[in-house]
C-alpha cells in the first residue's frame, strides 16, 4: 500500500494526515470535475506533482493549513483546498488552484492528501464526514477512483516529478544569480527548497 499516515508535530494527534502520490495519471478530468461539483466523496487535496519538490515543501503547505483550520482563519472552504492555497505565494485562490490543483489534460502526475478531522470538530460542518475512514478506506477509494501507479511520497520520487520551469516562474525564482551559480544539484535543489518555503510563508505580508 502506499498511502502513508503521518503525524505533524505541533498538530493535535487526533488530526490525522494521509499522503500519496500516483504517476502517470489518466483520468485528471474526472477527478477535476468532482472537485468542481463539490462531491463529497473526493474530499481531499489533488496537487499537481509538478510544482512539488520535496516532501518538507508538501507538509509545510499541510501544516499551514491545518494551523490555519484550528486557529479559525481558513481562506477557503475546508482544509483541503486551503492545502492547495497554502503553497500560493499570494492570496489569490484562483491562482493557486490553476498553478498547483490538478489541471485536465495537463497533470500527469498527482500528490494527495487526506486530512481527517475528529469528530467533535467544528470544521466538519465544511464537510461531509460522517465517519471517520481508515487508512484501507482511503486507499481503496482513491485506488478505484485514480487512474495511476501508486508511489511512496518519497523525495527520489518526488525529485522526478518536479517541472523546475514551473517551480522557478511560480516561487520567481529566475534570475536568482545565487541559485544560477550552484553546480552541484543537490545543493540547488534543498537552496531552492528554502526559497520556496520562505515565500510560502511570507504570503499576503
Amino acid at each position: 500500500m502506499s498511502l502513508e499516515k503521518l503525524h505533524l508535530e505541533h498538530i493535535p494527534l487526533e488530526y490525522q494526515v494521509y499522503l500519496g502520490l500516483f504517476r502517470n495519471v489518466a483520468n485528471a478530468d474526472f477527478l477535476h470535475k468532482q472537485l468542481l461539483s463539490r462531491n463529497s466523496e473526493f474530499e481531499y487535496a489533488f496537487i499537481d506533482a509538478s510544482t512539488i519538490i520535496s516532501r518538507i515543501h508538501l507538509l509545510s503547505a499541510v501544516y499551514s493549513a491545518i494551523n490555519s483550520l484550528l486557529n479559525g482563519s481558513l481562506r477557503t472552504p475546508n482544509v483541503h483546498s486551503e492545502i492547495v492555497m497554502s503553497l500560493n505565494t499570494n492570496n489569490n485562490i484562483s491562482d493557486a488552484y490553476r498553478r498547483w490543483g490538478i489541471t485536465p489534460g495537463k497533470t500527469r502526475d498527482l500528490v494527495v492528501v487526506k486530512v481527517i478531522l475528529p469528530p467533535n470538530s467544528t470544521a466538519n460542518q465544511n464537510l461531509s464526514q460522517t465517519q471517520t475512514p481508515d487508512e484501507q478506506t482511503i486507499y481503496g477509494h482513491l485506488e478505484q477512483h485514480v487512474q495511476g501507479t501508486p508511489t511512496p511520497v518519497t523525495d527520489e520520487e518526488l525529485a522526478q516529478t518536479t517541472d523546475w520551469a514551473k517551480v522557478r516562474k511560480y516561487y520567481r525564482l529566475n534570475g536568482i544569480q545565487s541559485l544560477d551559480k550552484i553546480s552541484d544539484e543537490r545543493e540547488k535543489r534543498k537552496q531552492c527548497e528554502s526559497l520556496v518555503i520562505v515565500g510560502m510563508a511570507l504570503r499576503g505580508l
